[in-house]
């Protein structure tokens, strides 16, 4: 399956939301889609979900205009959105009976998802009687438990400890490898870096920022390399740098461990590197192109 948006255009009154935003995603993969709070991103998954309709534009599916409730989608809202005065199991088969799940089917899929989950044992408790951890646990198994073809997840990580999170990074990798849709929102960029092929960064309606992950990283380091030297301190080697190789590189930044410098002049990598092997109070421990991270990217493009 193929899901495109195009041209999607918003607004509430005078106030313009979405401005022609357009991305795809396919089969078996994640797309993360990213925004400061106010983006526009909660719109966008409101308009896929038919909750509001766009003022213009189109969404399709293999080309033909996309219908939801032709198909099963999840979503996982940033809000819980569950009864807290509920039994959990009673709350899920009706969820799953309100999509079409036949009831034997509903409670199978529902023992499943808590069982998968690490949270069956507390199927006949009321929802708020759980810590907030595996009440957003629940949440996600009652998100599939309709078996979807299109998966929204927006915060999914909230209130999750490292043990219940790398539950999560498990469901949600099999879940690219059945080849599921997978639209990922988050502010946790680290997790977006896992799991997402492809990214569209979303700054105030407009797509500042949208294509394979790998790529946007490769060019946004272009020309640029991090250094480290041994039993000197970033502050140090910057400083020596700056005051012997001002004519051929640029620092630019610095990670937890590496100076990040920018070839300047034409210089190319084995030019720099033989510069550096060069000076005698420096002895290089690392070497190696820069990759930015997905948070570096972020703030670049959408800080004021």
């Amino acid at each position: 399956m193929k899901l495109e948006v195009k041209n999607i255009k918003k607004s509430f009154g005078d106030k313009e939301i979405l401005k022609d935003i357009s991305f795809s995603v396919e089969s078996g993969k994640a797309l993360g889609l990213l925004g400061r709070n106010g983006a526009g991103k909660t719109t966008t998954i409101r308009i896929l979900m038919d909750v509001f309709h766009a003022n213009s534009g189109e969404i399709l599916l293999d080309g033909a205009k996309f219908e939801p409730q032709k198909i099963q989608i999840g979503y996982l809202p940033e809000e819980r959105g569950l009864y807290p005065k509920r039994v959990i199991i009673e709350q899920m088969v009706y969820l799953a009976r309100l999509r079409g799940i036949d009831k034997k089917k509903a409670v199978a899929n529902s023992k499943k998802w808590l069982d998968r989950l690490s949270v069956g044992q507390y199927e006949k408790k009321l929802l708020e009687t759980l810590s907030k951890g595996n009440q957003q646990k629940v949440q996600l198994a009652a998100t599939l438990v309709c078996d979807p073809d299109i998966v929204i997840l927006d915060e999914p990580f909230s209130g999750l400890d490292p043990v219940n999170s790398q539950i999560l990074k498990d469901v949600i990798k099999e879940l690219i490898a059945e080849g599921k849709i997978v639209i990922f929102s988050s502010h946790q960029m680290s997790y977006v870096e896992e799991f997402c092929e492809d990214i569209v960064i979303i700054n105030q309606g407009e797509i500042v920022l949208d294509g394979n992950l790998l790529e946007i990283q490769k060019e946004c380091g272009k020309n640029q390399l991090v250094v480290s030297g041994e039993n000197l301190s970033k502050e140090e080697l910057s400083v020596l740098l700056n005051n012997q190789l001002a004519d051929c590189i640029e620092v630019t930044g610095e990670t937890k461990q590496d100076v990040i410098v920018k070839l300047l002049n034409g210089t190319s990598k084995n030019q720099l590197f033989k510069r550096l092997a060069n000076i005698d109070t420096l002895t290089v421990e690392h070497f190696e192109i820069y990759k930015p991270s997905l948070n570096d990217i972020f703030v670049e493009r959408v800080g004021e």
